[in-house]
């Protein structure tokens, strides 16, 4: 019997020697358990946080560094003789590596037992691993008083022969460490059951069951948890049978201990009744010589693979185009995640308290305004109303809705006077449109002034359609470091809104920025809502418009959407600076937000 517990971490970003010591409140609490475990399980890069970017060269250790600062911590807290496996950032023979460390700490059998190299290097949507750290090229099992086991590092585990191979050496026990970002809000399928997750966890769920009854195996996955720069790390962290089973799962969103008796001896009769392993074993050698021959076969100069070059095709149209919303997400999922995103981004990692937003009386800042009372408190929340004369007299009807129902602070700043004393002094009276900028321009300055005043970290309320179109004023309404809404499009901020009970009144009327009178985002944008959001998601999906007119939108509609996404990339980015040296800020000297 092995008793495993994975421990489920928020590491701080870089703050190695404040992650190490919380490693020991977990030793602490082994040390007071009445059936402590025999092997500790940590994720990857546990002690340093994971998109730390060029910041590895500053945070990597080598694996004898490691295993001398785990030694003594482990016995400054009297914790009894264990093995542990977490993930860290390697420097070995001059090199670096993201790694996975197992050691056996305390007793007689003390000293390191492994290391493993992470051999596939995600460098593609937000990952960029391998322009910092350099992969590893071998996977074998290691020895334990427990018995056989092996590690890998989350995409290893994608790879199909990587488990394989360790299975082959005779693990009985495969260690996944990951810290996979979560990706996805679809709701819950019928065969999900009653848990609500996002989709990536549901993935990495059937690929652990997947590589467990394949080889006969038991597989942990411990997964990281907290935030890094906006990427959430859901946690969710299990452990299954080697039929297939899941034997325990840890909760999304936060720490966990998550603690299972495993019975090595039900790796025979499972591997008896299904022999898929000992068949493998058997063909293996017959597979590799038949795919050495077909290899050799193509490398002669006339091999028609040779003479074909090779195209990079959009994929087919997939059948979701026909049936389903892709756009419907679970709403409270959205809500348990965004305001977890809250409470760590603006508590934990930035050393905020309170929280102050511009609450317009539009559904985005009543959404948010809903999100941040949950993670912060309503004494913690200040809503700042800022009208000037051209304001609809509905805005601040509507944004005193939202606070009277949430018991949160609120002042209420008029900026007609400031707005008239700026435009006097300017060489020519503005028109509508730079009325209008001046007008967001001023809101975000007295947002910043109140945040410096109070305390108080600003939250943006942009929404994703908004952000994409460039239907903001630069330098004003995205400006706010911290926005749980930058990733959901406008009709999903409207469900979510639907789920929080934010006041119909508020939920059905047409969406204005209220710097112009009269004006609606829809009559400026030339497109509804729901049109928009459909098209720009099948455009940020990798579909030309020849795929997305047939799904029932005019040419014209998805070449305004188009053309809008296109001319608009500026607006999202920081300046352009000319890059003059090697260690250009934000080109070469690269550190995460929140590093």
């Amino acid at each position: 019997m092995l008793r495993l517990a994975i421990a489920q971490l928020k590491p701080r970003k870089g703050a190695y020697s404040e992650n190490l010591a919380r490693l020991g409140e977990v030793f602490q609490s082994i040390r007071e358990s009445t059936e402590p475990p025999d092997l500790l399980v940590l994720p990857e890069t546990s002690l340093t946080g994971y998109f730390v970017e060029g910041g590895v060269r500053e945070l990597a250790r080598t694996a004898e560094q490691l295993f001398e600062d785990l030694s003594a911590l482990h016995r400054s807290t009297g914790a009894p003789p264990l093995d542990i496996a977490l993930g860290f950032y390697e420097l070995w023979e001059t090199r670096l590596h993201n790694s996975a460390l197992v050691a056996s700490l305390g007793g007689a059998h003390a000293g390191i037992r492994h290391v493993h190299r992470k051999i596939f290097l995600p460098t593609y949507g937000v990952f960029d691993e391998e322009r910092f750290v350099e992969p590893g090229d071998t996977v074998s099992a290691f020895a334990a008083t427990w018995g056989r086991g092996a590690v890998i590092i989350c995409e290893d585990a994608w790879h199909s022969l990587v488990p394989t191979i360790a299975a082959l050496d005779g693990a009985q026990l495969i260690l996944i460490v990951s810290a996979s970002p979560a990706r996805g809000l679809a709701p819950a399928t019928p065969e999900d059951g009653a848990l609500v997750r996002p989709s990536s966890l549901v993935r990495w769920e059937k690929t652990a069951q997947g590589i467990a009854a394949e080889h006969g195996v038991y597989v942990a996955l411990a997964q990281l948890v907290g935030f890094e720069g906006g990427k959430g790390f859901p946690g969710g962290s299990l452990v299954v049978g080697p039929a297939g089973d899941v034997l325990a799962r840890a909760p999304l969103f936060e720490e966990h201990l998550l603690q299972v008796t495993l019975d090595l001896d039900e790796i025979p009769r499972v591997r008896a009744e299904f022999p898929l392993l000992s068949d493998l074993k058997s063909r293996l050698p017959h597979l590799l010589d038949d795919l050495a021959r077909r290899q050799d076969g193509r490398a002669g100069p006339r091999s028609p693979a040779r003479s074909t070059p090779r195209r990079s095709v959009l994929p087919p149209q997939p059948a979701r185009f026909a049936t389903g919303d892709p756009l419907a997400i679970d709403p409270e999922l959205t809500r348990r995640w965004l305001v977890e995103f809250l409470r760590d981004e603006i508590i934990r990692r930035r050393g905020f308290a309170r929280g102050v937003l511009a609450l317009s009386g539009g559904v985005d800042s009543a959404v948010v305004a809903y999100l941040a009372t949950e993670a912060l408190g309503a004494d913690k929340l200040t809503a700042l109303r800022l009208p000037h004369r051209s304001s609809s007299p509905d805005s601040l009807l509507h944004a005193q809705l939202v606070i009277d129902r949430l018991g949160i602070r609120a002042e209420t700043i008029e900026l007609s006077s400031a707005m008239d004393g700026l435009t006097s002094a300017l060489p020519d009276p503005p028109d509508a449109t730079r009325l209008g900028n001046i007008a967001s321009r001023m809101r975000m300055v007295v947002l910043f002034d109140r945040s410096a005043a109070l305390g108080a970290l600003p939250i943006g309320t942009g929404n994703k359609t908004e952000r994409l179109f460039g239907y903001f004023t630069w330098h004003a309404d995205d400006t706010p470091p911290v926005n749980p809404l930058g990733d959901l499009y406008k009709t999903q901020v409207l469900a979510l809104a639907r789920h929080l009970e934010v006041p119909e009144a508020i939920i059905a009327k047409p969406p204005t920025a209220d710097l112009v009178e009269g004006q609606t985002d829809e009559s400026d944008l030339g497109i509804s809502y729901a049109k928009a959001d459909t098209i720009l998601h099948w455009l940020l999906s990798g579909y030309s418009a020849e795929k997305i007119v047939p799904l029932g939108f005019s040419a014209a509609e998805v070449g305004l959407v188009r053309q809008r996404l296109d001319s608009t990339h500026w607006k999202r980015k920081l300046p352009t600076v000319a890059v003059l040296s090697g260690t250009a800020i934000n080109e070469f000297y690269l550190r995460p937000v929140d590093y």
